[in-house]
């Protein structure tokens, strides 16, 4: 039986050298949310409140921000694009983003000035599309490469944006290398949510994109009448977004905020390991990482965001495919009244983790040291909906993946 691991950070509460998050304050997070509110199918996402869940797991509150409605492509990586793409159109017309708009982008005038641009990039599909649709709508073209075995409707779904779309014979990191290879040879824009030496501010704004979510959510929890959350679980890949919710937090709340924990699958737990090393350096997964949790398939830490997840975050859990199966019915058939939230693979991990340290006692210890109980109000991230249509159906209909030891 896959089992889970778990590293409580014991230096992230103490005082001491951190990484900056001075990317990520409130003041940035502003800035990124009124260029996207520009976009015409700009809507906030909706906060799904599960009270009915959250008195069956013993806490007091749990809040799902479902990203799947997000610029009606089913997931949350536009956001990351879109913001990405502006901000470099911005810097080519030698002017600030808060100087520019979507509309203005997007102009005949514009297109003139900067000509035709092609921006490239590697995903296993959500990162793609979002950003050949942000490309589409400010009328420049991309090419994106997807790793070994991506869902063909996956691929179709990218191609269906105009853009140029392939799937290759690598996995995930070794595709983001032959992208960084071929953009350079061809002259494209490389829009990546990864760094290395010499490549840091396309990766740095992609991160500033999703600061719109985490805004969007922390104000829909003052509407709905819940405190601030004690506990945020995110979900990482090479960790981009887990770094953006962590780097805000800290920025707005620093020994405040919330309690953090970063989830991913135990076949690509590259922050895991990462954590255990307790040498402040990263760690690497190698192989295929056959996870069904095809967003978060990534061997390589983003070293941008791993810096802010090694200072602030909380614990590091590894976990196998069943746990997000779980999360994945749990949501799709929800207790009582509570709404109903279609969440993908990679969507609905944390909402599955939080059922098995709330009810299972091989996870007492991890719930403990994360100091869950009857007053904690935990916020989630539905990051992606149904992208796989057919292996939804296989999970949530046909009971793919069960628990194992459970009838």
């Amino acid at each position: 039986m896959e089992t889970f691991k778990w590293k409580v950070n014991s230096t992230a509460r103490k005082e001491g050298e951190k990484a900056s998050v001075a990317f990520f304050t409130k003041e940035v997070a502003e800035k990124v949310r009124n260029f996207h509110q520009g976009f015409d199918l700009y809507r906030p996402t909706p906060l799904r409140v599960l009270n009915h869940l959250a008195k069956h797991m013993g806490v007091s509150g749990i809040y799902v921000k479902d990203e799947s409605y997000r610029f009606g492509l089913n997931s949350f990586k536009a956001l990351g694009g879109s913001y990405a793409i502006g901000r470099y159109l911005a810097q080519q017309l030698t002017m600030n983003m808060q100087d520019v708009s979507f509309e203005m982008l997007r102009s005949p005038d514009v297109k003139q000035q900067i000509g035709d641009i092609t921006f490239a990039t590697a995903t296993d599909g959500n990162h793609g599309r979002g950003v050949a649709w942000a490309a589409q709508q400010l009328r420049q073209q991309a090419v994106v490469y997807m790793p070994k075995d991506s869902a063909q409707i996956r691929l179709d779904n990218i191609k269906a944006t105009g853009a140029r779309a392939s799937i290759t014979d690598l996995n995930y990191d070794n595709t983001v290398r032959y992208v960084k290879q071929t953009a350079r040879e061809n002259g494209w824009v490389l829009v990546q949510d990864t760094s290395w030496e010499g490549y840091t501010d396309i990766p740095t704004w992609i991160m500033q994109g999703y600061l719109t979510m985490v805004a969007e959510a922390l104000e829909q929890m003052q509407e709905v009448g819940a405190d601030m959350p004690t506990h945020v679980f995110i979900q990482v890949g090479v960790g981009s977004i887990a770094g953006a919710v962590q780097g805000l937090f800290a920025s707005l709340f620093n020994e405040k905020r919330p309690i953090t924990a970063i989830v991913e699958p135990n076949k690509a737990d590259c922050h895991y390991l990462s954590s255990m090393a307790e040498d402040g350096k990263t760690r690497h997964v190698t192989g295929s990482m056959d996870t069904i949790m095809a967003g978060l398939a990534c061997g390589e830490p983003n070293p941008i965001s791993w810096g802010i997840m090694r200072d602030y975050s909380d614990m590091f859990i590894s976990c196998p495919d069943y746990v997000s199966a779980k999360g994945m019915r749990m949501l799709g058939n929800p207790l009582g009244d509570d709404p109903r939230v279609i969440s993908g693979e990679s969507g609905a991990v944390t909402t599955g983790l939080i059922s098995f340290l709330m009810k299972e006692e091989i996870l007492q210890e991890a719930r403990e040291r994360l100091q869950l109980d009857e007053h904690s109000r935990i916020l989630v991230f539905n990051t992606e909906g149904d992208t796989d249509p057919e292996n939804y159906r296989r999970i949530v209909w046909d009971g793919a993946y069960p628990v194992p030891g459970i009838e």
